[in-house]
């Protein structure tokens, strides 16, 4: 409802109050959930105020010392609660506080059973995948540190990274690491050291605790924000069983404070030793194989070709004057079997040759067509012939038949 009201018809404050009063009057009983700071009791009545786990927010609470007292065990200075409450507002003071019917404490099963609903929901949108996580730089050129405010855990991380690499460089945001204000201050350190571009890793670090001291490092709104960052984040909260949600989200996580400097920043011995160690490797086996080279080198200069190239010209020479002369007498001996076998043939000719013949005192009569006369019935009278003897021939004529 909306009073209607104007510079010239202004409300009194009783009746503005009156008016809030009744509003909180009708959100009746509630169960609110909180931790408990400010305890004090006097007389008959306790007062506390709860503190949300997560926003820097909190309330008044006030109830009866009865009502406080038969909550099992008794609530004490952080203690995680759960109260039925009741909403008052005193017109007369015009403040705000709620009234404690019932006081519950949330015990560590709960409280496990709420961080194990809330990893299987954060689990199923991916953000604890090993894939998204990213590697961690070999040398870190300066390193974000977030912990508590003269802590034991800055004190480890810093001595030991310095001690391994002494040029390490830290940018270190003190904040909260339990408590209400815890969730904020981290995540607003968080968010400064990722977006600084000299920042190469991130290192959250906390000692050990209870579970209800621990229970900042698996808010929600802290894990979406290491799941957001650009710069890659080291968990490093309590010791080895310490389980937050903080350590699945995170690209890394460290048992201890300890183990995370070791886990950032390299050892320089360890370096040196191994870079002592690479630079005799490769002086080993550049020398067995520059060794293994000259051999080679050796062994070809050793070839009668190169230590002695006139040797071999010589011995070539040798080669072709031996060729030459084997061609020679070859070609010679084949030319006299050639004019062997035509004296022989030269020899037959002449023996089969009329010439041959005639010059043993033979003559051939040939008509003048050149028939060759081998008997007298073939000749007629008077029919002129040529008698051919081996050197010339004469004309004769046929008679006396």
């Amino acid at each position: 409802m909306s009073a209607k009201t104007s510079p010239e018809a202004p409300l009194p404050v009783r009746s503005v109050l009156q008016m809030v009063a009744q509003w909180i009057g009708k959100l009746g009983t509630v169960w609110v959930e909180g931790q408990i700071t400010e305890l004090t009791a006097r007389g008959g009545t306790v007062f506390m105020t709860l503190r949300d786990p997560v926003a820097n927010v909190s309330a008044r609470v006030t109830c009866a010392r009865n009502v406080y007292e038969s909550s099992l065990p008794r609530p004490v200075d952080g203690a995680r609660v759960v109260v039925h409450v009741k909403a008052d507002f005193w017109v007369n003071r015009g403040s705000f506080a709620f009234t404690a019917m019932e006081i519950r404490p949330v015990g560590v099963g709960e409280l496990l059973a709420r961080l194990e609903r809330l990893r299987q929901v954060l689990a199923a949108e991916g953000l604890f995948n090993n894939d998204r996580k990213r590697r961690l730089p070999f040398l870190p050129g300066t390193v974000g540190l977030i912990c508590g405010r003269d802590s034991a855990a800055e004190r480890d991380v810093l001595e030991n990274a310095r001690r391994r690499w002494p040029a390490v460089r830290f940018k270190v945001e003190q904040v909260a690491v339990q408590g209400g204000l815890a969730v904020a201050e981290v995540t607003d350190a968080l968010h400064r050291l990722d977006a600084d571009r000299e920042v190469d890793v991130i290192i959250v670090a906390r000692g050990g605790g209870s579970l209800e001291d621990l229970l900042p490092f698996s808010d929600e709104s802290l894990v979406r924000a290491v799941a957001a960052c650009r710069t890659p984040v080291v968990s490093a909260i309590g010791h080895e069983q310490d389980s937050p949600l903080l350590d699945l989200v995170a690209d890394l996580r460290a048992s201890t404070p300890t183990d995370a400097a070791k886990k950032v920043v390299p050892d320089v011995g360890e370096q040196l030793a191994l870079v002592h160690q690479l630079r005799d490797r490769g002086r080993r086996v550049m020398g067995g194989w520059l060794e293994r080279e000259l051999a080679w080198v050796h062994s070809v200069r050793s070839r009668p070709s190169l230590a002695d190239p006139v040797r071999e010209i010589e011995r070539r020479a040798e080669q072709v004057d031996q060729l030459r002369d084997r061609a020679r007498r070859v070609l010679d001996h084949s030319l006299h079997r050639s004019s062997d076998g035509l004296e022989h043939l030269r020899a037959r000719l002449v023996a089969l040759s009329p010439a041959a013949t005639l010059e043993r005192g033979y003559a051939i009569v040939q008509k003048p067509s050149g028939e060759v006369v081998r008997k007298a019935a073939e000749l007629t009278e008077g029919e002129a012939l040529t008698v051919r003897f081996p050197d010339d021939r004469v004309g004769v004529e046929v008679t006396g038949l």
